[in-house]
């Protein structure tokens, strides 16, 4: 009831935060929990592809994680039907459909989307206009402020998305250690178990790759940064870390359709990379999507207003703030400003020399690179082991 009430508007902001707090700190069962999850379901719309289908999602948290703009071309290539919605940004640089939105429209409706899958087995849309569980994005204008993500609200806001376009087989990424939403194994392993109990409730199968999350993933956060670093990956020459967890992710989904024996899923999303049938796929996502197939790398417009943070001392990058980077790229504009963000030139455990760059800020105006020199002034994105970090004069 709580669920109807919300989508029809019969509830203040007031009660619905009464709810949502309770769920933060009271907590709910696993009962509780599928219940609310139909419930999210059954007050908006559903899709039914008519075959079987695949996702991969990420609880979030940490920036520059740009791998389903890989990862869908690379399952697609492989046969597999996979319609990825995506969100836009909430607290974040970029969501994917904001990064996406650089190279295609995102924007469809139901008809389309059925259209798009069955030309090219996979699209990346923005699912806001679809109305799938559309409490969500009520709920989650209330949580915004409060500052709260309660974990019940997280598990059925995910799945009945998941469940609502009819998803059969799913794997989630849940980044794990400082600075992410999880910070420990302990916790991510327990986590996982509640997705993995509550899609076998649902009819979905679910596996959980817990991944690295104290640092951004590959050298890039904001649109269009990240769009251009997917890009150049695709065409084969991506950082490590963006190839790795892509591959590990979609090698997942090929081991548990059967399309790899286990153990084998990784090499087999690896060799489709390599061989360039996922940057071809790639391409003709973008083309049915209403984009430039073509689009080179360097063609991708960045912002022009740019500061280099530098190292100020010689040493190794001890530490790479997730929450000062996501702030900085945010002050700088992204991601209503499409080109702006931050670029990471050296990652935890790169020896640098001082003067060498560390981080570059992008904008597209003069006064929101200011604003997150400011930012970056207050909150320093990364840390070199045994830079001064304040001196405080004596009398």
């Amino acid at each position: 009831q709580i669920v109807k009430d919300t989508v029809t508007h019969s509830l203040s902001q007031l009660e619905i935060a009464a709810f949502l707090m309770a769920e933060e700190y009271v907590g709910m069962n696993m009962d509780e929990i599928e219940s609310l999850t139909r419930a999210m379901v059954e007050t908006g719309n559903t899709i039914d592809f008519g075959e079987p289908v695949v996702d991969k999602h990420s609880i979030g948290g940490v920036p520059g994680n740009k791998v389903t703009l890989l990862i869908v071309p690379i399952v697609a290539a492989a046969g597999l039907k996979i319609p990825k919605t995506s969100s836009r940004a909430i607290t974040s640089p970029s969501g994917t459909a904001d990064t996406m939105e650089v190279l295609a429209p995102v924007e469809f409706s139901v008809s389309e989307l059925r259209r798009l899958l069955q030309k090219t087995g996979g699209y990346i849309a923005w699912g806001g206009s679809l109305n799938l569980a559309p409490a969500d994005d009520l709920f989650i204008r209330v949580e915004h402020p409060l500052s709260i993500d309660p974990r019940p609200q997280m598990l059925a806001s995910i799945m009945a998305k998941k469940l609502a376009v009819g998803v059969s087989t799913l794997v989630l990424d849940i980044p794990t250690g400082k600075g992410a939403k999880v910070e420990s194994f302990d916790e991510a392993r327990k986590l996982a178990n509640e997705f993995i109990e509550l899609g076998s409730r649902l009819g979905i199968r679910v596996r959980c790759g817990l991944t690295y999350g104290g640092q951004p993933v590959g050298h890039t956060v904001g649109p269009a940064l990240e769009a251009k670093e997917a890009l150049e990956t695709l065409m084969g020459r991506g950082p490590n870390s963006l190839i790795e967890k892509s591959t590990a992710l979609a090698g997942t989904l090929f081991e548990m359709t059967g399309l790899a024996p286990k153990g084998g899923g990784q090499d087999m999303a690896k060799e489709i990379l390599r061989s360039g049938k996922a940057y071809q796929k790639f391409r003709e996502i973008v083309e049915n999507q209403g984009g430039n197939p073509n689009i080179k790398p360097d063609e991708i417009p960045l912002g022009e207003k740019r500061y280099v943070l530098a190292a100020p001392t010689d040493g190794y990058v001890s530490s790479i703030n997730n929450s000062a980077i996501n702030a900085i790229a945010k002050a700088a504009g992204a991601p209503i400003d499409k080109g702006a963000g931050v670029k990471l030139y050296a990652k935890m455990g790169y020896a640098v020399k001082k003067g060498d760059p560390v981080v570059e800020i992008y904008a597209e105006r003069e006064s929101k690179l200011k604003e997150a020199l400011g930012v970056a002034s207050r909150n320093p994105p990364f840390m070199i082991e045994g830079m001064l970090l304040e001196e405080v004069p004596g009398f």
